[in-house]
């Protein structure tokens, strides 16, 4: 069995008798990327500098490297762990490669200098941490994304087994995101122990072998992220209702939350969605989050969008990849499209085999067609496809995706009131069904 490189036993961390940390225990595998997930106020923070021993706790140990921290000198645990913390300021015109040089002071001795061996590790250390353009510049002086990554630097150079990190991408843009996150992998790759607060669920579902989800002060869920980041942990810890899917690219967890709780104005009808290619996902969780009852199709039975509408438990019509939507498949969808309040046409690529979702879509009384930008871009069906689109088109609604829900709450409405069905009948096809 791989040891802990930390173990924190019954842990409690009260302020102002206010408790902020509740008997949490946990253990961290030697090489391994840990994050710290949950909302603000759960004690992520409290939790991190308990590990490193800047808080003792109220009850409770922490073990690092099995030393008990509250045992050892200051200089002997920052050979152990090393801190980037949220807040980088600072209030002293130090240059860059001196608030990097820090780093090395627990390993020089009281009345001794710093070696070549120090000073070529704090080198290195800006070098990995994209810091070396700004050797020479006041720390005072560079901008906070800049800053966050010189501490960054400053930990490395201090060469501890453990690395703690606390929400190390919050002042950093995209690019740099992605940068220090490889980083660090790359230091637990070669054996380091990383655990990071990180606010970002994707990313940290992206990057973590593990998670720790926190709230309350006390960890609500732990393992790996796709067992820990799961709709109803989730909830119950943000109070948010949210959606977890698999990102396309990255095959990792991704997470659309959606804050609050259902109200009153939540529509509560029946709603088909036309999609494929993906086209439909962000829309189906629009729908979903306000409890919209949905049904989407037809779709390749591997399109992104049927596994989305899998993942929200909606009701799915599917053809084979790539088959044709046929006579039977038009008429599964048109049953749908008749027990629903509104019709939804995702902005998708046509092509001959689609058509008849099109067709069926411009026979309901009231479909609402989401714009996707000129629709010869996406049309791969000639003459047909601009037809059956400007049908589409004259018989529906257009709207932006951002006013889906709107719509479709005012349709809902509507047929609440009538009683109309979507579906009117009426609509004569511009060529023979497939």
């Amino acid at each position: 069995m791989t040891a802990a490189a930390i173990d924190v036993d019954g842990v409690s961390v009260a302020f102002g008798g206010v408790p902020v940390l509740d008997e949490v225990s946990t253990g961290i595998t030697a090489g391994t990327f840990v994050g710290l997930v949950g909302p603000n106020g759960a004690g992520k923070t409290t939790l991190l500098r308990t590990i490193n021993g800047a808080l003792s706790p109220d009850s409770g140990t922490v073990t690092v490297a099995e030393e008990r921290l509250a045992d050892l000198s200051s200089r002997a645990a920052s050979r152990l762990v090393a801190t980037v913390p949220q807040s980088t300021a600072s209030t002293f015109e130090f240059d860059v490669r001196r608030i990097v040089s820090m780093g090395r002071t627990p390993h020089v001795a009281r009345l001794g200098s710093r070696t070549p061996a120090d000073r070529r590790a704090v080198e290195e250390a800006m070098d990995r941490a994209a810091v070396a353009d700004l050797a020479d510049r006041p720390v005072t002086e560079v901008s906070g994304g800049e800053r966050q990554r010189v501490f960054l630097a400053r930990a490395l150079a201090q060469d501890t087994p453990v690395l703690l990190l606390d929400e190390p991408t919050s002042d950093l843009d995209v690019n740099h995101q992605v940068r220090t996150l490889e980083l660090v992998a790359d230091l637990v790759d070669e054996g380091r122990t990383v655990v990071a607060a990180i606010h970002d669920l994707d990313l940290a579902a992206r990057y973590c072998d593990e998670l720790r989800l926190l709230a309350g002060g006390s960890i609500r869920a732990a393992g790996t992220p796709e067992s820990v980041l799961t709709g109803s942990a989730i909830e119950a810890a943000f109070d948010a209702r949210a959606t977890v899917t698999t990102h396309p690219v990255t095959g990792t967890a991704s997470v659309t939350a959606f804050a609050g709780e259902r109200d009153a104005d939540d529509a509560t009808g029946r709603v088909h969605v036309v999609g494929g290619g993906s086209a439909a996902t962000p829309l189906l969780h629009r729908l979903d989050a306000v409890g919209v009852d949905l049904s989407v199709g037809a779709v390749g039975t591997t399109d992104p969008d049927a596994e989305t509408a899998r993942e929200l438990g909606a009701e799915l019509v599917t053809v084979a990849p790539y088959a044709p939507v046929d006579d039977e498949t038009r008429a599964a969808v048109e049953r749908r499209m008749r027990r629903a309040d509104a019709v939804v046409v995702a902005p998708i690529a046509v092509a001959e085999g689609n058509l008849p979702n099109l067709r069926a879509a411009a026979a309901a009384t009231r479909p609402i067609v989401v714009d996707g930008g000129p629709f010869e871009t996406r049309n791969h069906a000639g003459s047909a496809g601009r037809r059956a689109d400007a049908k589409l088109r004259e018989r529906g609604t257009v709207v932006d995706a951002a006013d889906v829900v709107e719509v479709v709450r005012a349709a809902v409405a509507g047929d609440s009131a009538d009683g109309e069905s979507p579906l009117s009948g009426d609509f004569e096809s511009d060529g023979p069904r497939p």
